[in-house]
């Protein structure tokens, strides 16, 4: 079990596709945020749809995705519609 598996919202696929990647410990996605980290998984993934933005989000706050504030769910969504 990985650093980042203990993460909220980080299950056994997102873990990989983290490390595939280049992010294989907490700070890297902190550092990297959730938005380009959903960019750069994107990229080998195109089925990576908003809830992995949520998710993405949530472990690095640290909360399980559905505990974002709206605000922040609100911008995500924008960055994500924006994005396709």
């Amino acid at each position: 079990m990985s650093e980042l598996s203990k993460l909220p919202n980080i299950g056994k696929v997102l873990e990989n596709q983290l490390k595939e990647i280049g992010i294989k410990d907490i700070e890297q996605l902190i550092e990297t945020g959730s938005k380009q980290t959903w960019v750069m998984i994107r990229n080998i993934d195109d089925s990576a749809c908003l809830n992995r933005l949520y998710a993405l989000e949530g472990a690095i706050q640290g909360i399980r995705w559905y505990g974002l504030s709206e605000s922040v769910k609100d911008e995500l969504r924008r960055y994500y519609n924006n994005y396709r």
